[in-house]
């Protein structure tokens, strides 16, 4: 399914990723065959079909459709071809990571559809496979869109710390049969700005399918602790300054920052919520089997001595 030039150029696309910054990631294109990549995209999944709900739950402009062997067809071909050995040994030589991981639940990953008004704040990714435990170490994504241009945003960026002032960004164009690879750990920074297709082209989406893959072991950095996706906010755009009279645009653009913080804000407090349910459960089971094993030891002390309970 790989491009011949893809597969011709596997040392030097290798040392592209190693060599990469502001952390080690490389472009291919084209990364399917060509007759591979139009049937991809003819037999992407309706928006519809996709689970459009976000992280808060609530439904929005992105459709994820995780289990793609379940879209037959090509999907089925391309989900045989990704656990392969072959493929995975070409992943490790092309990033000196050994012992990849395919994900047989596609856990966050699977087909993805963005339509506009979608944007994706600054991140890193989730370090742990919530089922299997193991290493998140790379991220492969694909691009499927005929007919983008950079003005339309929805550029993957590529940033060096999202939170500093003196942040570098690469941006990455999301055109058809391009794909990004790039090693996930807890400075890999990426996201991308607001979808702005134009009015009059209601069908134009960004479509892209995302693939992970793990290792048993922890790389030899890893020193942190477990972690789900961690946000930053954007910052206001720099014309925002002191003087500036705001338009109803300008109120547009604050209102959307204020209410994108709201949505991360609530779904850290949701994350504490279940977390201190859980701690305060755990605690009174605790407390519960210290009461049965201190009633236990009584009894059997009493048995010892001779005595019975008593009615």
């Amino acid at each position: 399914m790989l491009s011949a030039e893809l597969l011709s150029q596997l040392p030097a696309l290798g040392a592209d990723f190693r060599q990469a910054q502001p952390f080690r990631h490389v472009v291919i294109e084209p990364f399917f065959e060509p007759a591979v990549a139009e049937r991809l995209l003819d037999q992407f999944p309706a928006f519809e079909r996709g689970d459009a709900r976000s992280e808060n739950g609530t439904l929005g402009g992105k459709s994820c459709y995780p289990m793609i062997a379940g879209l037959g067809g090509i999907y089925r071909e391309l989900d045989r071809n990704i656990q392969s050995p072959e493929f995975l040994a070409q992943l490790s030589q092309l990033t000196g990571i050994e012992e990849l991981r395919y994900d047989p639940d596609y856990f966050g990953g699977g087909t993805h559809e963005n339509r506009r008004g979608q944007e994706l704040d600054p991140h890193v990714d989730f370090n742990r496979h919530p089922g299997y435990g193991w290493y998140r170490r790379l991220n492969l994504i694909i691009y499927l869109n005929n007919e983008w241009s950079p003005e339309w945003g929805g550029g993957l960026q590529l940033h060096r710390d999202p939170r500093s002032p003196q942040d570098e960004i690469i941006t990455v164009e999301p055109r058809f049969n391009r794909a990004i690879l790039f090693e996930t750990h807890d400075h890999s920074w990426h996201g991308f700005p607001l979808i702005r297709t134009p009015d009059e082209r209601p069908e134009l989406s960004r479509k892209s399918i995302a693939l992970y893959f793990y290792t048993e072991q922890p790389p030899g950095s890893h020193r942190g602790p477990d972690h789900s996706t961690i946000y930053v906010d954007r910052p206001l755009p720099s014309y925002f300054q002191p003087g500036r009279q705001l338009d109803e645009a300008d109120c547009a653009e604050l209102a959307r920052h204020i209410a994108r913080r709201d949505q991360h804000l609530q779904r850290i407090y949701g994350d504490v919520a279940r977390v201190t349910t859980e701690l305060n459960e755990a605690r009174q089971a605790l407390a519960a089997s210290r009461v049965e094993r201190l009633a236990r030891i009584v009894h059997r002390g009493l048995r010892r001595l001779g005595w019975t309970a008593r009615s």
